[in-house]
């Protein structure tokens, strides 16, 4: 979106086969970033109604978005409120999945249920991730320069295809995340001081 040849803010979506985020979400759109420069001049909902408008021209049954407290990587889910967004389903470290449905009678999208099934089968620090956020290659760069300081292997897991992300990534953020004995580390970007520090506490 531009204001007076300036960005003031910009959405990205995709159809849920497309998607990288692990939800069960057929015939829907699946957002992924909504950011604005200026909070309060309704930028969100124009780039937000966008999308719907956009969404009903191809015949689908709704939009979703994966939402997430601790984190600003995903969107904040306040503004999906505001636009009669609802809270369809949850899952482990606060990830919330709001939906827009356009008929009431249409099934809700889901996250999978095996979470703990995902995390737990990895020991070894092992990051996994697919690139749809250009940060991914920095969040990798800190563990690894962490695991090296303190002299820790790292298994590094790129997902090839949606199919193997729906299939192991370990939140509905699937874009990046760190395991280590059996725990999630983290599924956004931490700063080599604070990896270490996680890392020590498993050690």
């Amino acid at each position: 979106m531009i204001e007076n040849k300036r960005q003031v803010g910009f959405i990205e979506y995709t159809s849920a086969e497309f998607s990288s985020r692990a939800v069960y979400a057929d015939d829907y759109l699946v957002i992924h970033c909504l950011w604005v420069s200026d909070i309060g001049k309704g930028y969100g909902t124009k780039l937000i109604n966008k999308c719907l408008q956009e969404t009903s021209t191809q015949s689908k049954k709704g939009v979703v978005v994966v939402t997430n407290s601790e984190t600003s990587w995903t969107p904040s889910k306040e503004i999906f409120l505001n636009n009669n967004f609802i809270l369809v389903d949850t899952a482990p470290h606060n990830f919330e999945l709001l939906v827009n449905k356009f008929d009431s009678d249409h099934l809700s999208p889901y996250f999978p249920t095996d979470w703990d099934e995902r995390v737990t089968k990895y020991k070894n620090l092992t990051i996994l991730r697919s690139f749809q956020c250009p940060y991914v290659e920095i969040a990798t760069e800190n563990i690894l320069a962490a695991a090296n300081k303190l002299g820790i292997d790292v298994d590094i897991i790129d997902f090839k295809n949606r199919e193997e992300l729906m299939k192991l990534s370990p939140t509905p953020y699937g874009i990046y995340s760190v395991i280590y004995k059996g725990q999630l580390i983290t599924f956004h970007r931490l700063t080599v001081h604070s990896v270490i520090k996680r890392l020590r506490e498993l050690i």
